[in-house]
């Protein structure tokens, strides 16, 4: 599973590449160091919540759009790890029946 601050990071870098911004136009309008940033956005650093809403801030969009947006992204992938359980657990109950 992928960690919940690489999805965040992705979710920030899609929006902020959408918006056709820059890390520098971010940074500047987050006064949040750039590096810092670019850090958030590869899942390198875990973003605090005032980071979070400065960054929605710089980026014109709502945290609770950004949260939203992270928690879609989790629950295909919960549900991909979900399937691939399960289809672990029919093999293995077919293999201890044979």
């Amino acid at each position: 599973m992928t960690a919940m601050r690489e999805l965040i990071g992705d979710v920030l870098r899609a929006r902020r590449l959408a918006e056709g911004l820059t890390l520098r136009d971010v940074s500047e309008r987050a006064r949040i160091s750039l590096g810092y940033i670019s850090e958030v956005e590869r899942g390198q650093k875990e973003a605090s919540s005032e980071l979070l809403a400065a960054l929605a801030q710089a980026l014109d969009v709502p945290l609770s759009k950004v949260l939203l947006d992270v928690s879609s992204l989790l629950q295909v992938e919960e549900a991909a790890d979900l399937a691939t359980v399960s289809s672990i657990s029919r093999a293995e109950a077919q293999a201890s029946a044979a």
